[in-house]
């Protein structure tokens, strides 16, 4: 989700662009072509930045200011790339015909995630032929980012551009299960290809998104929708939806579904008497219950009546599958010493946690 800033009516409108800025016009407008951020800067194509993958630790973003910028009379197109990490960020532009710049474009919402986003901006009301100074800043919760600084010239004799936008509204989900849901939402195109995707989450920070879809280039609104899957149930989820064209991007209201079932809770385990009890094997035994989630289970057993990680040993992980029901498992365990004192216990584990049962004690023959 990479986002573009154009100026309709005086207002600054943002627009994400997946992958590369969209600034060549549809039914209406002037074709943009970037260019080197100089004194006098060459028309080229417009750059194309594959996306940026960081860590997913959340943190303050990284902005990166692009030189390639696309100049008319009196705007310019200035571009550049924000990593949010894991919160919601905003950017804008501080400009100027100093370095010492002193201007800044409307702040604009870029999302939420660990990839880089495209970040363009349309500054306006500048002067003909003349140098400006510009720079990217973003910022969220955990602190600030501004890119390098760079230059352009404004031209003499390029009208600025005509622009639509989409309209975009967000609407109730459907088809709520345990760990899926469809997203709805209507958009209308307004004349100019458009795309839309979701944006959801489990807080109002969202962070997830869809994959981009077309709606075409009408001017009815149409119904935009997605599935979802590998939710959490019992959970409440809020979700948005956003639309683009090369002109700009508008994001619906956030709403918010729950899904079925209960919240995730991790397993539960209790560990029963053992059965079987030979001279150098035995059968330890136990309940668990997935509470919903896929449970794998093993036994740890040892001479250690601490259960002390220098003698202790453990089972293979076998699957307690993902039921709602307490269910009984069973491992036989081998080469054990005659008449000598064992204790063991079982352990479950999902990705809710992990939890062990008591301690039971045997003897063996």
């Amino acid at each position: 989700m990479n986002k573009t800033i154009v100026v309709v009516g005086g207002i600054i409108i943002i627009a994400a662009i997946a992958g590369y800025v969209f600034l060549q016009s549809g039914n209406t407008g002037s074709i943009f072509n970037f260019n080197n951020a100089t004194t006098t800067p060459p028309v080229v194509t417009p750059p194309v930045t594959p996306p940026v993958v960081v860590p997913q630790t959340p943190g303050a973003p990284i902005a990166t200011t692009n030189a390639k910028v696309a100049p008319t009379d009196t705007t310019v197109v200035v571009t550049g790339t924000v990593v949010p990490k894991g919160a919601i960020t905003s950017y804008w532009y501080e400009y100027g015909v100093t370095v010492n710049l002193g201007s800044k474009t409307g702040t604009q919402v870029v999302g939420s995630g660990y990839t880089a986003i495209q970040t363009p901006a349309l500054i306006k009301g500048l002067t003909k032929n003349t140098t400006y100074y510009f720079r990217l800043v973003a910022e969220n919760q955990y602190g600030k980012s501004t890119g390098a600084q760079s230059s352009v010239k404004t031209t003499q004799g390029v009208p600025d551009p005509v622009v639509v936008i989409p309209t975009v509204k967000s609407l109730a989900a459907g088809n709520i299960l345990a760990t899926s849901a469809t997203l709805n939402g209507e958009v209308n195109p307004n004349k100019a290809s458009t795309q839309y995707w979701f944006e959801y989450g489990t807080s109002a920070n969202l962070g997830d998104t869809t994959v981009l879809s077309s709606v075409g280039s009408g001017s009815v609104a149409l119904h935009a929708g997605a599935s979802i899957t590998n939710l959490k149930s019992g959970t409440t989820y809020f979700y948005r939806l956003n639309a683009q064209n090369q002109f700009g991007t508008v994001n619906g209201s956030i709403l918010t579904f729950k899904t079925s079932g209960s919240a995730a809770t991790p397993p539960t385990a209790s560990t029963r008497p053992t059965a079987s009890i030979l001279a150098t094997s035995a059968t330890l035994r136990g309940n668990v219950d997935p509470n919903g989630t896929e449970t794998k289970y093993w036994f740890e057993y040892s001479t250690d009546t601490l259960l002390g990680a220098a003698l202790l040993k453990s089972t293979a992980q076998k699957s307690a599958g993902n039921g709602t029901n307490q269910v009984a498992v069973e491992t036989d365990i081998a080469n054990l010493k005659s008449n000598t004192t064992y204790y063991a216990r079982i352990v479950a584990q999902s990705s809710e946690g992990t939890v062990r049962g008591d301690k039971v004690s045997f003897k063996t023959k």
